[in-house]
């Protein structure tokens, strides 16, 4: 567990460096991605980091990305993790920071002796009142 806990604060470290290139070595060449942004899947190529480079230029500098409460269950070659994540950032042209509190779930698998991202879910939860709202503010202790 220690090694799939290294690659997901490893992730989370590079993104404030925003080195793209390096974050998708921690990832299988095809995967699955439910991001926080549209559509709906993204498509997972683990080779070409221009989707990840053009998110993180849309920053004054590369965001903050914090794994918090990260727990990990592990099955032979297979693993998956789940956390609150916090990703703090001043948007592009902006002056006022943000910071975002969402749910990550990954899978994981170890292929040829390392452990990689082949499947990774984000989301924040909206208001069930009907106004259908993303909850953006919500913290871990809400």
């Amino acid at each position: 567990m220690d090694e799939i806990r290294e690659v997901i604060e490893a992730k989370a470290a590079l993104q404030e460096q925003g080195d793209a290139k390096a974050i998708l070595a921690h990832y299988a060449p095809r995967y699955v991605e439910f991001n926080l942004a549209p559509p709906l899947r993204q498509p997972g190529d683990g080779e070409d980091p221009a989707a990840l480079e053009a998110w993180m230029a849309t920053f004054e500098t590369p965001p903050r990305h914090e794994v918090t409460r990260l727990e990990i269950t592990t099955d032979g070659d297979v693993a998956f993790a789940t956390s609150l994540d916090r990703l703090s950032a001043v948007p592009r042209g902006g002056s006022e920071p943000f910071t975002l509190w969402y749910r990550v779930t990954l899978g994981l698998r170890r292929i040829d002796g390392r452990w990689l991202v082949t499947h990774e879910h984000e989301s924040v939860p909206f208001a069930m009142d009907g106004s259908f709202r993303a909850c953006t503010g919500l913290t871990p202790d809400d």
